[in-house]
C-alpha cells in the first residue's frame, strides 16, 4: 500500500497533507494531524502553515516527543510552535504530551507520563487523518528505535502511546505506538538524501524489527505515501 512520489518538494507534500485535512474536516467537522520533529520537517512546516485550510478545525499532536520541559530547545513541541503554528496555522489546537518533567526516570515514572500524555490527547479526533513520519539513517521512525528499552512494547501494544528510551539518541521519548500509527487514515513518509533512500529501499523489501520503518512499509492496514526528495 505504498505510493511513491519522487522529486518531492516541501510545497508538494504540504499540499497533499492539506488536502487530506480538508477531507477530514468535510467528513466529520474536524481533522487531526501528527507531525514529526527534528530538522528535516522545518521546510515542510513552513510550507504547510501557508496552506488554505480552516486551521481552527485541526488538532495537532506529535508523532513523538522527547521527555523535556515545554519550551526546551530539544522539544519537538518547541519546533512545531516556532515553524508550524504561525500565521493562520496558529489557530490549530496543539496538544502536547509533556508537562512537568521529573528529575529521575524509571519504568514506573515513564508509565505515569504516558498515562498523562494519553489523557492530554483524549479529545483529539481519532483516528488520525494524517501522520507525517521521518526516518533516521538507522531505520527508526517516530521514536521506534530498534533494541531500545520500551521498543518491544511500543510495537506490540494497542495503546496509543508508549515510552522508549533509546541508546543511540538523547532523552527518553513518548511516541505513538506502531498500532496507533497504523490506525491513521494515511501515513506520509518524507525522506531525502542518498543514504536515507538506500535505507528506505532496504526497509521496503520486508518487515524486520531491526529496521522499524519496515514495519510501517510492509503492512496492509494503512496507505503510505512516500515522498522522496
Amino acid at each position: 500500500m505504498i505510493t511513491e512520489h519522487t522529486g518531492a518538494t516541501p510545497a508538494a507534500v504540504a499540499a497533499h497533507i492539506a488536502e487530506a485535512l480538508r477531507a477530514g474536516i468535510a467528513a466529520r467537522g474536524r481533522a487531526s494531524l501528527a507531525v514529526s520533529g527534528g530538522k528535516s520537517p522545518v521546510p515542510l512546516f513552513e510550507a504547510l502553515r501557508d496552506q488554505d485550510l480552516d486551521w481552527s478545525r485541526v488538532g495537532i499532536v506529535l508523532v513523538d516527543e522527547r521527555v523535556v520541559p515545554p519550551g526546551h530547545e530539544a522539544s519537538n513541541g518547541t519546533l512545531v510552535a516556532r515553524h508550524l503554528l504561525q500565521g493562520s496555522a496558529a489557530a490549530a489546537r496543539f496538544l502536547p504530551y509533556v508537562g512537568e518533567v521529573p528529575a529521575q526516570f524509571n519504568a514506573e515514572v515513564l508509565d505515569a507520563l504516558v498515562q498523562d500524555a494519553t489523557a492530554r490527547i483524549e479529545t483529539l479526533p481519532w483516528p488520525l487523518d494524517v501522520a507525517v513520519l521521518g526516518m533516521g539513517e538507522d531505520g527508526h521512525t517516530a521514536s521506534l528505535f530498534a533494541g531500545a528499552a520500551g521498543f518491544a512494547r511500543a510495537i506490540a501494544t494497542d495503546d496509543r502511546l508508549a515510552w522508549v528510551v533509546p541508546d543511540s539518541a538523547p532523552h527518553a521519548r513518548i511516541s505513538l505506538s506502531l498500532d496507533a500509527l497504523l490506525q491513521a487514515r494515511e501515513l506520509v513518509l518524507s525522506i531525502a538524501g542518498e543514504t536515507k533512500r538506500a535505507v528506505y529501499r532496504r526497509a521496503a523489501e520486508k518487515a524486520d524489527p531491526a529496521l522499524p520503518v519496515s514495519l510501517v512499509l510492509n503492512q496492509t492496514r494503512t496507505p503510505v505515501s512516500v515522498w522522496i526528495g
